[in-house]
């Protein structure tokens, strides 16, 4: 099953697996594009690594777990009762390998929207970067329990709309440009449970390079 949901997956969904969907392969934890101490002081090392080590690796090994008993299960029931460990790890796994591609150490530019198609296509949706990021924020702020914000390319409407998603599901609705873990092993280390700063400090590191690769590839 979680072969075909791949091969139907919008491009930057599909490249955010570390290893190509086939009924052999075992998925796997992707290497960080930085190290773990990279984006202080506004994501702490500490965080970084247990959301990466320990988190990201235990949706790795749920989904594969899931993937080997869907194979070896022999009637449709159990493939159904299946259904929520994959799309649960399976959606953990899709959202954090993009999510670690989406941040970016200030001195590799993260936190900086250079003009461009993505700042273009901001400032035509909601007026300005500044108000992107205050309804983005004040949207992702206000999920209830665990979830992801996004900032999502609709291919029916042709504009860049904000989404959320709980828990672990994935954005299927639309194109992930940016997305944002609000679940509290993403930031209760450093900022407790005032969410508000660590949304505004992860604007500092947000790569607006890798987002704006997604627009293009969503628009193509």
């Amino acid at each position: 099953m979680l072969s075909i949901a791949k091969a139907t997956l919008r491009p930057s969904l599909a490249r955010a697996f570390a290893a190509p969907a086939t009924s052999m392969s075992l998925h796997t934890l992707p290497d960080l594009p930085y190290a773990y101490n990279a984006l202080e002081p506004y994501i702490s090392e500490a965080i970084m690594k247990l959301h990466h080590s320990k988190h990201h690796q235990a949706y790795v090994n749920g989904l594969n777990t899931a993937e080997q008993s869907y194979a070896k299960s022999p009637s449709v029931r159990e493939k159904i009762a299946l259904q929520s460990a994959l799309k649960f790890n399976g959606g953990g796994h899709i959202n954090h390998s993009l999510f670690w591609k989406n941040l970016s150490p200030t001195s590799a530019d993260g936190g900086n929207l250079s003009d461009g198609p993505l700042k273009k296509a901001i400032e035509r949706d909601f007026g300005s970067v500044e108000e992107f990021k205050k309804k983005f924020n004040a949207a992702t702020v206000a999920i209830q329990g665990s979830g992801w914000g996004w900032l999502g390319y609709n291919s029916a409407t042709k504009m860049l709309e904000i989404v959320t998603t709980a828990n672990q599901d994935p954005l299927l609705s639309h194109t992930p440009i940016i997305g944002v873990d609000i679940w509290e092993h993403a930031f209760y280390l450093q900022y407790q449970n005032v969410k508000a700063d660590y949304l505004t400090a992860i604007w500092n590191v947000v790569n607006f390079k890798e987002a704006e690769q997604r627009l293009a590839e969503a628009t193509k």
